[in-house]
């Protein structure tokens, strides 16, 4: 592929709800391109973007996949981004690196729930927007709908600069307010100029006459003179509405069909046009030790590259996806990177155009190309020269929200099980792997449920690793709820030395959290002062593998006051091993109970569902410590509630709220379990 100068690029990041459109919106660009001579479907499973298998089998889009389109000497770096809840993590990922945000909204469904979600995080990072209304030859499809949502739902900034033609199976093309011109489209997606049809002239000049007004007031000599009379020309208003796009307080509507290939080409139009190239935009800050420093996006700067996203290929190996920041990559430039202070070579560059590869000679300021086989670079690094350790601040990883548990199937997954996931993990950042002491389990925590079904797909897919995945066990403890003693004896005879000791124990509670006391009492003699650190010892571990239901025991004290001891026989085994049989009769005697652990749970959601979650907290035995009002008016719950009660509470809250409620989940204490609910505990425990 050709190289373009800077100002020539246009980073697009095309976001919004699942099923609005995305992915066959990119075909559609790719086709009036040119770049493909066939549309291919994401219901047949042929689309440039969705290739993993994986997304094929389920019809969307699971990762941002990236295309370059090629459209009146411009680059459009075009990122399919994934539009379920599950992989939002992708769509911010995509947002930091792009230059503009096309939302796609369907004008069957309007505005949902993801498109929300990522409007929040675009404006977060201060990023320029547009809508894309698709779908628009479908039945029940409305425009008019459509947008007066987009205006409840994101303000006063949004401005329509089409209006459809035609509804339904009649929608043939667009109306465009800033020239007054029709632009219709036959079968083919060729397309025709003309005049306003008559019957919606009206309302055309209505909405032209609305959205002139919203324009001009962006620029003071250009609203003088339209208030004098003088109309501003369609250049003019095009320049004006540019600078409120780059801003970030105007939002242009347009709208099309992107299955019919109607109103494509002037989705890319307004891309070049209107949409921010890389010199448009702020410079970046980039942390140079302690200090901050800005980085403009200038070609001919010294090489400065981020590395935005991974993917791990088990025949190519790792591939880095990286946008140049400043300066011009070419083949074989050695950069260092500041995390590990050790140097990259970057060998062969190309770009991505789905899964194809196109190589590329060199990668202006402002680019996004890949690599492959950069060393110990992950996701989040930044390229630099040598002598100049500055790096981009890492975006936070995203907190996991549902965890299951799993485990090899086989003695030849086990050995290749931790490769394969920490080579998922280096292209996944919103997956995390631990292991369990306490349960001896094998955690993946990741965003919710399809997210983690995909990690032990790509695991059989890619590194040919085979898992079954199994309930993850809660970590529950053990005390007791009054004071017992006992005798603990071990004694045994063999050939030779025997073994002796007698350890008379009495066990008590402390307060909760309080841990573990040993207090030694023994006076005369009783058992020699070398032997009572094996009694403690034996208390210790005894404790930690269990009491009468199988768990850790805690918040107890045990105070050894007695025993007896044979001259030849007695050894610290012997007296480790009394400790562990008294620690054992006194604990069966004194009331034995179960903790399980609380967990503090914070709850956002719309003001609508607070009832809901609070009835469905009381229904999981929370406690519901107190309300506030957090960002954009939602209610935040915060409440103490069993972590057993919670362990699918990412599924349960997504339903609740459909997809709007987000929950923040800590350990909290360890109380105690409610008797009707022990006996169920310790027979799963059996």
């Amino acid at each position: 592929m050709k190289s373009f100068p800077s100002s020539k690029i246009r980073n697009v990041a095309l976001v919004g709800h699942g099923g609005a459109g995305k992915t066959t919106l990119t075909e559609a660009l790719l086709f009036c391109s040119g770049a493909i001579t066939r549309q291919g479907r994401v219901e047949d499973g042929n689309t440039t973007t969705d290739f993993d298998p994986e997304e094929v089998k389920r019809r969307l889009s699971l990762s941002v996949a990236l295309t370059p389109v090629e459209h009146k000497g411009h680059k459009i770096n075009v990122l399919d981004c994934p539009g379920y809840a599950d992989f939002i993590s992708e769509v911010e990922a995509a947002l930091r690196v792009a230059d503009l945000a096309v939302f796609v909204v369907s004008a069957v469904e309007g505005v949902e729930v993801q498109t929300e979600a990522a409007w929040k995080i675009a404006a977060s990072l201060g990023l320029p927007r547009m809508v894309f209304v698709n779908k628009l030859d479908r039945e029940r499809a409305s425009f008019d709908r459509t947008l007066e949502q987009l205006q409840d739902t994101f303000g006063a900034g949004i401005a329509p600069l089409e209006l459809p033609i035609g509804e339904e199976d009649a929608f043939r093309g667009v109306a465009d307010l800033l020239t007054d011109t029709a632009i219709t489209y036959d079968t083919g997606g060729k397309a025709t100029v003309g005049e306003i049809p008559d019957e919606m002239e009206a309302r055309e000049h209505e909405v032209h006459d609305n959205l002139v007004e919203g324009i001009v007031v962006g620029d003071d000599d250009l609203m003088e003179r339209y208030l004098e009379g003088d109309v501003p020309t369609p250049k003019e208003l095009e320049d004006t509405l540019a600078k409120g796009v780059f801003a970030g307080q105007v939002f242009p509507v347009i709208c099309g069909s992107a299955s019919k290939v109607v109103a494509i080409d002037r989705l890319a139009d307004f891309i070049c046009e209107i949409g921010p190239s890389p010199l448009d935009r702020p410079p970046v800050v980039v942390e140079a030790g302690d200090s901050v420093t800005e980085i403009s996006c200038d070609a001919a700067g010294p090489p400065l590259a981020y590395v935005w996203k991974t993917m791990a290929d088990p025949y190519v190996g790792k591939v880095s996806l990286f946008k140049v920041l400043s300066g011009t990559i070419k083949p074989d430039t050695v950069l260092t990177n500041p995390r590990t202070h050790g140097d990259e070579r970057l060998h062969t560059l190309f770009t991505l155009r789905g899964k194809d590869q196109e190589q590329v000679t060199d990668v202006p300021a402002g680019d996004i190309a890949a690599v492959a086989k950069l060393g110990d670079t992950t996701t989040g690094d930044t390229l630099a020269p040598k002598g100049t350790p500055v790096r981009v601040p890492p975006a936070p990883a995203p907190e996991p929200v549902l965890s299951i548990a799993i485990r090899p199937r086989s003695k030849g997954d086990e050995d290749k099980l931790m490769t394969a996931l920490h080579k998922l993990q280096d292209e996944d950042r919103a997956l995390q792997i631990r292991r369990d002491d306490e349960t001896h389990q094998t955690l993946l925590s990741g965003m919710g449920e399809t997210h983690l079904a995909i990690v032990t797909e790509r695991l059989h897919r890619k590194f040919g690793v085979d898992v079954e995945t199994e309930e993850v066990q809660v970590p529950y403890r053990e005390t007791i709820t009054r004071a017992a003693d006992a005798e603990g004896k071990y004694k045994k005879q063999t050939g030779g030395h025997g073994q002796f000791g007698v350890a008379f124990i009495k066990v008590e509670p402390l307060d909760r959290g309080a841990g573990f006391e040993f207090v030694d009492q023994i006076v005369g003699g009783a058992i020699p002062r070398q032997f009572i650190p094996a009694v403690e010892k034996g208390v210790a571990e005894t404790m930690a593998r269990g009491g009468v239901f199988g768990y850790p025991v805690v918040d107890v004290k045990v105070t050894v006051y007695d025993g007896k001891y044979h001259a030849v026989d007695s050894s610290e085994m012997s007296f480790k091993m009394a400790g562990s049989v008294g620690f054992n009769e006194a604990m069966a005697k004194a009331a034995p109970v179960l903790l399980e652990p609380v967990s503090l749970l914070e709850v956002s959601v719309p003001a609508a569902y607070q009832g809901d979650v609070m009835g469905d907290l009381n229904a999981r035995r929370g406690r519901v410590q107190g309300t506030d009002v957090g960002n954009d008016g939602e209610q935040v719950i915060v409440a103490t509630v069993p972590t057993s009660e919670v362990q699918r509470y990412a599924i349960d809250l997504r339903s609740l709220t459909g997809g709007r409620g987000r929950f923040t989940l800590s350990h909290d204490h360890y109380d105690l379990l409610p008797q009707h609910l022990c006996d169920k505990v310790a027979r799963k425990a059996e």
